[in-house]
């Protein structure tokens, strides 16, 4: 990293004011959105500084002037200081501004492909979000949801926790299933209004594709939502239920239950580290649970550590061969 405590940096700050027609940063600016305007002002600013110790903001650099050694500065100053979104962000708005001042003739190709030639950022691990539902805790749910003498409402609820644990899905593709996309005699259900539009196929096992079989014959052949809001008294209101219902009803029946907290999300995590777990493919559970790519799908295994230490437990170490 170059000593940015002397200075050179003068060499990098503009001399005489230029229009800002002219100008990499105001150019890039003027570009964007009012919204984004002030937060990338201040990402530029906040760059200039470095670069000049505090002299100048960004509108007083000769962005054209930048070579690898400063934006290499930059991008290890910025990771000192700033979040991985941050970082990103900042360097974004760098390598945009570098793009300006190529474009209007400031900056050679030469040195503008070498000042943005910076190596990626690499995202600090996390701990995964969410977590995985056990059998106990499902049965639980199930049980809250099915009491003896059973309203409208807890066939209804029956019938969420039942496709959400048995389909995968996400609570905004329940809600807005309808009567035709159930198709009983095969479990099927198709799934129209996916993540980006896509459109797929899921399959119910028999025991939810008999809980929803339950529900129907409450709900009646109307078309429709298959989900519907139930009002006092039991009677079934043939409109789409929200996403905010959803999460609504799992944390009541949850408290009902004694189940730790959890989130409609966490269904999903739960049905593809299951089917992991009982030896499927992690490409056709990613075909189930409509995810784009399998590295997706396995951010969602949370079958925990001693399913890594079976793991190893199949491997053979040969034994070593003994010398009469």
């Amino acid at each position: 990293m170059p000593d940015l405590d002397q200075k050179p940096y003068s060499a990098i700050v503009l001399r005489t004011p230029v229009p800002l027609t002219c100008h990499p940063a105001a150019v890039y600016l003027a570009g964007l959105s009012e919204g984004s305007i002030p937060t990338m002002r201040l990402a530029l600013d906040a760059i200039a500084r470095i670069l000049t110790n505090g002299e100048v903001d960004a509108l007083g650099l000769d962005w054209s002037k930048l070579r690898y050694q400063h934006t290499a500065a930059v991008r290890a100053a910025l990771i000192q200081k700033y979040a991985f979104s941050t970082v990103c962000k900042m360097l974004c708005a760098l390598r945009r501004v570098l793009q300006e001042a190529k474009r209007l003739g400031l900056m050679g190709m030469e040195d503008y492909a070498s000042a943005i030639d910076l190596p990626r950022v690499d995202r600090p691990q996390q701990k995964l979000r969410g977590r995985s539902l056990s059998e106990s805790e499902l049965a639980a749910l199930m049980d809250v949801c099915q009491p003896a003498d059973s309203r409208p409402i807890d066939v209804r609820d029956t019938a969420l926790v039942a496709i959400l644990r048995g389909g995968g899905l996400r609570r905004t593709e329940v809600v807005k299933l309808q009567l035709k996309d159930f198709h009983a005699s095969t479990g099927a259900m198709d799934i129209h209004y996916s993540k980006r539009g896509a459109y797929r196929t899921v399959y119910l096992p028999d025991g939810a594709v008999a809980l929803v079989e339950e529900w129907l014959l409450v709900r009646g052949d109307a078309p429709g939502p298959l989900l519907c809001p139930v009002r006092k008294g039991g009677r079934i209101d043939l409109r789409q239920m929200t996403s905010d219902a959803v999460l609504k009803i799992l944390r009541r029946r949850s408290k009902e239950a004694g189940v730790e907290k959890f989130s409609p999300h966490d269904f999903r995590r739960t049905f593809c580290s299951d089917l992991l777990d009982a030896g499927i493919d992690i490409v056709t559970v990613q075909k189930l649970a409509g995810h784009a790519s399998p590295v997706t799908t396995g951010k969602y295994d949370r079958r925990g550590e001693e399913v890594k230490r079976l793991a190893v437990q199949r491997l053979s170490i040969p034994a070593k061969k003994r010398t009469k």
